[in-house]
């Protein structure tokens, strides 16, 4: 079993360029249900049924989400799949089994005048205020993951056309335009703040701590929670609610659900399509609090 596990996760790696994280959690889940078959006794994957794998999600239920348990099923899918292709297995024992219904929450936003407080909260006359304010226009103006934030370098920066390239999910690159408003902030940032951030330094990396290393993700999410903070706001703010303040308000006015796909980043537009739910919730609540007879 673990040598064929092996075998699909290179193939992973090198066929269809997952990122570590994807591959890592691929692996997590495979070992996982080979330790449910050895623990019964089964050694040879051909020899695993349908009912089999029913049992195994029974098994899981309690203990982990649908969503969770979901993931599983497509990683046992995906992995039958590749011995299916290479003459491993005759048969792929999870293809009929449906998954789990999953109620997926509405993402949470941010109205559009808490997103100007945030924004306009750091001060900018001191270096560290600099980077803040250019961190907090990208991830509201172009829509960015945290991860893309802290790992954007100087390369992928274009000031003079206003827009980044992205490296996101599986180091697949997009064109993201910013604006006005993040194209000053970040070139104020670039030639004032990060400089004496820098201090000579050799990192490549845009935005940096006051020892002039690239800035962590945990490092982003304290910057967001001293401004949240600081501007009253006390949803739980994240750096993914200001990507989904992005794509919601960019489709409450008239962006295409196409474009905002692109912007994102997502490779189903079943991904992005969750933000047309927001927005209709959105303007099912305007017109209940302000229409004379909801």
């Amino acid at each position: 079993m673990d040598r064929l596990v092996d075998m699909f996760l290179t193939n992973l790696a090198s066929e269809r360029g997952l990122s570590r994280n994807t591959i890592m959690a691929y692996s997590s889940d495979l070992e996982e249900f080979c330790r449910f078959l050895q623990g019964r006794g089964i050694h040879d994957l051909s020899a695993v049924s349908r009912d089999l794998i029913l049992q195994y999600l029974e098994w899981l239920a309690p203990r982990i989400s649908a969503r969770s348990c979901g993931r599983r099923l497509a990683t046992i899918r995906s992995f039958y799949k590749f011995l299916q292709r290479s003459f491993m297995v005759e048969n792929n024992p999870a293809s009929r089994i449906g998954f789990p219904k999953v109620l997926v929450p509405l993402p949470k936003v941010l109205s559009a005048s808490q997103v100007t407080a945030l924004l306009e909260s750091p001060n900018t006359q001191i270096p560290l205020g600099q980077r803040d304010k250019a961190m907090l226009e990208l991830l509201y103006a172009a829509g960015l993951r945290v991860s893309e934030l802290t790992e954007l370098e100087l390369s992928q920066v274009h000031l003079d056309m206003g827009c980044l390239v992205v490296r996101g999910k599986g180091d697949k690159e997009r064109l993201v335009p910013i604006g006005e408003w993040a194209t000053r902030a970040l070139q104020e940032y670039m030639e004032h703040g990060r400089r004496v951030l820098d201090g000579g330094g050799q990192c490549r990396k845009v935005f940096l701590n006051r020892d002039g290393k690239k800035l962590s993700r945990q490092g982003v999410w304290k910057i967001l929670k001293h401004y949240a903070l600081k501007v009253g706001i006390d949803v739980g703010l994240t750096p993914h609610m200001l990507r989904h303040s992005f794509a919601t308000h960019l489709l409450e006015n008239g962006v295409d659900l196409r474009s905002l796909q692109a912007m994102l980043g997502h490779a189903d537009i079943s991904t992005t399509q969750i933000y047309t739910h927001v927005a209709k919730a959105r303007l099912k609540e305007i017109h209940e609090r302000y229409h004379p007879r909801p």
